[in-house]
Parts: structure tokens; C-alpha cells; sequence
């Protein structure tokens, strides 16, 4: 039976244990406050960065790991006697790390799988769950494969935030700039879609828009049943349990929580609170 090793990146947003629990190898990104460098959930934790983010009068920057980087993770899973790598990560839409990714394989003759989740934070997280379990279920490389791909397709990721500040200034707003400009005391919603980001509605307070994202996952779902329910936060726990209460009691499944990490954080501030829900087909 091959041997196979799942490698993510931090933007998933698991948690410690449930990088353990899912038995998968995390590279970190990096968050630059001026000149310093910190590697996202090592030296940087989100009980740290939200303060930092608040105090800061520039915003601070990301950048994904080199290929040189990644080439030295994969040599050690390797190492450690793995036949093949399934390397999942960050919609390539919204970072370069994937690209990283597969530039690595390119100087590596092994059998290594970079995936593009098309997706972010727990959109990822649910990817990598389900090819976790496909691995621990003993299915060779290409069905874990198909087990992502069967996750991608049947995933949703909505969230909201309470500025669009730092999408904005970062590059990553996507086509929900149109909510620009609309926005004085209104709280967007967002969806990941196809990879990027996509208007899906707006609220005139917080808790109206927990309450439209339920309601909008609950059309999304068209009938189907949750298989998992993952909820994230930045710097916004009442919030999110809010939304965990209302997701639990629409689709029965109780939900995890994770808290939305530094790389992403930088991208979309304090406040934030989403979820992601895959579906069974």
C-alpha cells in the first residue's frame, strides 16, 4: 500500500489539532509587519496579530513560501519514507502558493500532487478532511484525488466582514468590489466562488448578516445534507458562536471552530466570521 503524505498550507486555518487529527504536514506563510518576518501559526498566532493589526499604521503584508522551501518539506516526507505527496493549497486566484508548489515538483523527479483548492481557510480545510480520510480509508493516490475533487465540488464558503478596508487595500476584493463605495454601517457577505471572491449580500448589522449567511447556505445546499460544518472567526468569538448555533440548528451537524489565521486575517480584518459546509452529492 502506498505510503501517502498530505501536505497544506496555514490559510487553511485548522487548528493544532485537527492537524493532527487529519495527519497533515502544515507550511506556513509569512506575515511582514515592516521588517520583521513571522511564519503564520508559529511565530504569530491570532491572540497576537489582531492586537498588532489594530496598533499598526501600515498594513502589514504577506508572501507564500519559496519553491526552495517547499522542495525541503517534500525531501523530508521523502526522508521519512512517504512514496507520494498530495499538496493542497490557497486558491491560486488569491496567492502564489501553489504556483511555489509546482514549481518545486518541476526540480523533484517523485510523485508529487499540487492541488489548487480553488478556495481559502476552512474551503480549503474540508479539502484537505476529506483526502485525510480517504488516505486513512487506505485508497491509492489518484482516488484521494478524486475524494478532493468530490470535496471541491460540493463545498461552500461564505463569510462577512465588518470593513472591506483590508480587501481592498490588498489587492483581494475580486468581484465583490462592486460593494464599494456602499458601505458606510453595512456588513458585507462574501463567497468564495470558482476561487475568488463574489458579492452575496449585505446587512445593516453584524448579527443580520450571521443570520443571511445561514440562510444562504441553506440555499446553496439545494436539499443536501452537511456532511461537515466549519466555522472561523477573527477576533469575533461571540460571533461566531452565533453563527455556530444557527448552522447547527439548520443542518443538524455540530460545527467546528477555528479561528481565522494571520495570513488571511491580513486580507480581511477584525470582525470577520464565516463558514464552510460540504455537502454530501
Amino acid at each position: 500500500m502506498q505510503r501517502i503524505a498530505l501536505v497544506t498550507d496555514s490559510t487553511a486555518d485548522l487548528t493544532p489539532a485537527q492537524a493532527q487529527q487529519f495527519q497533515v504536514t502544515v507550511r506556513p506563510l509569512n506575515v511582514i509587519f515592516g521588517e520583521k518576518i513571522y511564519l503564520d501559526g508559529v511565530d504569530i498566532h491570532p491572540a497576537q496579530f489582531y492586537p498588532m493589526l489594530a496598533e499598526a499604521k501600515q498594513l502589514p503584508t504577506t508572501s507564500q513560501p519559496s519553491p526552495g522551501e517547499f522542495i525541503e518539506l517534500y525531501e523530508k516526507l521523502f526522508v521519512a519514507g512517504f512514496d507520494t505527496i498530495v499538496s493542497l493549497h490557497i486558491s491560486s486566484n488569491l496567492s502564489g502558493t501553489y504556483q511555489a508548489a509546482q514549481q518545486a515538483v518541476e526540480h523533484m523527479r517523485r510523485d508529487i500532487r499540487v492541488i489548487d483548492s480553488r478556495s481559502i481557510s476552512l474551503g480549503t480545510a474540508v479539502q484537505v478532511m476529506a483526502a485525510s480520510e480517504a488516505i486513512a480509508a487506505g485508497k491509492n493516490v489518484d482516488d484521494v484525488i478524486k475524494a478532493v475533487d468530490a470535496s471541491r465540488a460540493n463545498h461552500e464558503v461564505v463569510f462577512t466582514l465588518n470593513t472591506l478596508e483590508y480587501l481592498a487595500k490588498g489587492g483581494r476584493i475580486g468581484k465583490a468590489k462592486s460593494l464599494l463605495g456602499s458601505l458606510l454601517n453595512i456588513k458585507p457577505i462574501i463567497r468564495v466562488q470558482d476561487g475568488a471572491y463574489i458579492d452575496a449580500g449585505k446587512a445593516r448589522n453584524q448579527k443580520q448578516a450571521l443570520d443571511q449567511i445561514v440562510t444562504l447556505f441553506q440555499d446553496l445546499s439545494k436539499g443536501r445534507k452537511a456532511k461537515r460544518v466549519c466555522v472561523a472567526v477573527g477576533a469575533a468569538d461571540e460571533a461566531g458562536q452565533h453563527l455556530k448555533l444557527g448552522l447547527h440548528k439548520a443542518f443538524g451537524v455540530e460545527p467546528s471552530v477555528s479561528q481565522v489565521g494571520p495570513v488571511v486575517g491580513v486580507h480581511t480584518g477584525p470582525g470577520t466570521v464565516g463558514a464552510a459546509i460540504e455537502f454530501i452529492p
